[in-house]
Parts: structure tokens; C-alpha cells; sequence
């Protein structure tokens, strides 16, 4: 018995493709038919059913054309799933009209030296002419307002577009906001995480920034939800990791160029910045001792394929500093203030690269700031 192609058609269009609700010829699932004699070849296109319900298609398609067509015909039956597409999974955070860059500041684990290392080059900043300002989002265990001096300080309210906003603290020529502001000295932070994200959005978005060529992140040590949280909030221009040269805190420092490596996330990592490389004591100006291990970040660096962005040396001052709260970069023509200076132009280098990514207007926004030397 001889039958034609448009016999097949009409006893396909009483089958429903599956999650389609219209027949196979309608909803385009048939991408392929071809009579040879008694033959029927077919090529199928599903939108990623089950196993089960590809097998009753299957079996449904030879049962209908058996009844309908030619109850002898030979059918090849080729069934292909349509991969659905790949949503963009990229978080992107909302802009804050005025600050130019955002550069998060993180450490894999705690003790390395991450706060301080933030503050100093703040400060350095802030002497080259650039207009800087530093989120302390270290919920748990603030520390920035004790490094700057002005613990107890407390923000004050300002009109802005007609919303109330709160005004950073002013320190050094840093402009500073931090959960310290609103606790007490000897109250822990108990809070779970949607409660320290609220809180970092309030921060962030209800602050009167102002112009900032420079906002740095000083994020908690380790991976977690204040940092997704800080991904999800803000479009970070990049990342910098902290790590002494000990191998344990190297450990931790892989996890956090992971994080920010991670496919939903990707914030570039401008460089890896080792504190603490090495001891130097006054009377023997001339010997280093490598007393955490030698050159740990700059292998890293090197390992991950990414910026090393210099050593900072332990000095008994750069503690002596923090505690009081005025950090080191402020003393001038010092070895820790020359590293510092040489630490914070390598940084602003790697952003610049980063940034020739980005549309040609805003690397000429960057590279035409006007006061900033870091970044002429």
C-alpha cells in the first residue's frame, strides 16, 4: 500500500507535543519527514521533556500512524531535546550616582591584617588628591572606626534631594561609614544574615557619598552572605585580596579569589597584596625576617595568575598606628609609607587595565580625574 507525506501530517496533528498544548506540526516539534515507500523517517524536537514522556511520544507517534496511515509502515523515529538557554546569571549591583570605582577589600580568613591595609591605603589615597571614602562592612567586627579615630562618632542627618540621608564621618580626608557607628563598644552583632544585609543596604543607599573617585569595601574575613550580598548591591570595579605569606592563610586566600572568580559572580581580582612578608628590626635596618614564610602571596599570585600587587613589611609602628587611630601612611618619609604608596599605585594600575573594558567614556572619566596623581 502506497500513502503520502500529508497523510503522516494529518495523523501527527492529533498528537499533542508534550508541554506544547498543540500538535506536533503546529508547535513546530517535526522539524524533519520524509516518506520512503512504507518508511517513515522523522525528526523530532522537544523542549526537554522526561525520559518517560519522550518514550510515550514515541510510541504514541508509531501507534497513530499504524492506525491512521498504513498499519505496516516501518518508522525511524530520531528524537533531539532543544537545550534550553543559558540565562545570564551574572549579579549586577545598582550604581551610586558620584563615586566612580568600588574596589572590595577581602581576606580568606581573619588576623591578616585586611582592616588596616584598607585604612592605609585610603589614607595614601586621599594624599595623592583623590576624593575616598571606605564602607566598612565588616558587620561582625568593625574595626575602621578605631583605625580613623572616631569611635562614638555619629553620623549626622542630611536632606538630599528631599530624603533623609546619613552624612559620613570625615577622617583624614576619608569619608567613612560603618555599622560601629550605631553600636556600642562592648555589643556583639548577633544578627543572621538577611538582618546584616538590610543593614549593609542602609549604608550604602542611604548615604549622602557625595563625588568619590574611590569607594573601598573592607568585607569581613572568609566567603559568605555579606558578600554575595555586596556583589548583589553593588557594581564592583574589582577586588583585592589580603594574605600574611603562611600557608594557612594562602589556603584561605585560594577560596577567596574563587569566590570572586565564580561564574555569577566575577569581579575582577586587581591583585593579591601580601602583609606582613617580613620583620625588620630598627637596630639591624639591613636583615629581614621572614617570620610567616617568603614570597607565599607573590607564588600565589603567580599560581592563580593574577597581579601581585607588593609586599608590605610587619612594623611594630603600623600596629602602634591603628591603635591609635591614625594609620601609617600618614607618616611621611617613612619605609612602611613608601611600600604603601608603591602598593596603592600598583592597585590603581590593574584597575585602570580593568577598566579599558569597560565603554571608552568611562575609562576616560577614570583616566581624567582631575586632583587624583594615582591615577594620571
Amino acid at each position: 500500500m502506497k500513502f503520502n507525506k500529508n497523510e503522516v501530517v494529518q495523523a501527527l496533528k492529533t498528537i499533542t507535543a508534550p508541554g506544547e498544548g498543540e500538535n506536533l506540526i503546529d508547535s513546530g516539534a517535526v522539524t524533519n519527514l520524509m516518506i520512503f515507500g512504507d518508511e517513515v523517517d522523522l525528526d523530532i524536537l522537544l523542549k526537554n521533556p522526561s525520559l518517560q514522556a519522550r518514550k510515550k511520544l514515541e510510541v504514541t507517534i508509531m501507534q497513530v500512524i499504524h492506525e491512521k496511515v498504513y498499519a505496516k509502515a516501518k518508522i525511524k523515529i530520531n528524537t533531539k531535546i532543544e537545550a534550553p538557554v543559558k540565562k545570564e546569571t551574572i549579579t549586577k549591583g545598582q550604581p551610586i550616582p558620584g563615586i566612580d570605582s568600588i574596589i572590595a577589600i577581602s581576606s580568606g580568613k581573619g588576623g591578616v591584617g585586611k582592616s588596616t591595609v584598607t585604612a592605609n591605603i585610603a589614607v595614601t589615597l586621599a594624599q595623592m588628591g583623590c576624593k575616598v571614602g571606605i564602607l566598612d562592612a565588616d558587620i561582625y567586627g568593625p574595626s575602621i572606626p578605631t583605625m580613623f579615630d572616631i569611635e562614638g562618632a555619629r553620623p549626622l542627618s542630611v536632606k538630599k534631594e528631599g530624603k533623609s540621608k546619613m552624612a559620613p564621618i570625615v577622617s583624614y580626608g576619608v569619608k567613612i561609614l560603618s555599622i560601629g557607628f550605631f553600636t556600642k563598644p562592648d555589643q556583639a552583632v548577633i544578627w543572621r544574615g538577611p538582618m546584616a544585609a538590610k543593614a549593609l543596604n542602609q549604608l550604602i543607599f542611604d548615604a549622602d557619598w557625595g563625588e568619590l573617585d574611590f569607594l573601598l569595601i573592607d568585607l569581613p574575613p572568609g566567603t559568605g552572605d555579606i558578600h554575595l550580598s555586596i556583589v548583589q548591591s553593588l557594581p564592583l570595579n574589582g577586588s583585592v585580596v589580603v594574605s600574611t605569606p603562611q600557608n594557612i592563610a594562602l589556603a584561605d586566600a585560594r577560596k577567596g579569589i574563587a569566590m570572586f572568580n565564580q561564574e555569577n559572580i566575577q569581579v575582577p581580582v586587581l591583585g593579591i597584596i601580601e602583609n606582613m612578608a617580613y620583620f625588620t628590626p630598627d637596630e639591624l635596618p639591613d636583615n629581614k625576617y621572614y617570620i610567616f614564610g617568603k614570597n607565599g602571596a607573590e607564588n600565589l599570585a603567580i599560581d592563580k595568575g593574577v597581579p601581585f600587587l607588593g609586599a608590605l613589611p610587619l612594623v611594630q609602628t603600623v600596629r602602634e598606628a591603628s591603635d591609635v587611630g591614625r594609620p601609617s601612611a600618614l607618616q611621611e618619609g617613612t619605609s612602611i609609607q613608601k611600600s604603601l604608596v608603591e602598593v596603592t599605585q600598583n592597585m590603581v594600575t590593574q584597575l585602570l587595565k580593568r577598566n579599558n573594558n569597560l565603554p571608552p567614556t568611562k575609562a576616560v572619566e577614570i583616566t581624567n580625574m582631575v586632583g587624583c596623581s594615582a591615577i594620571k
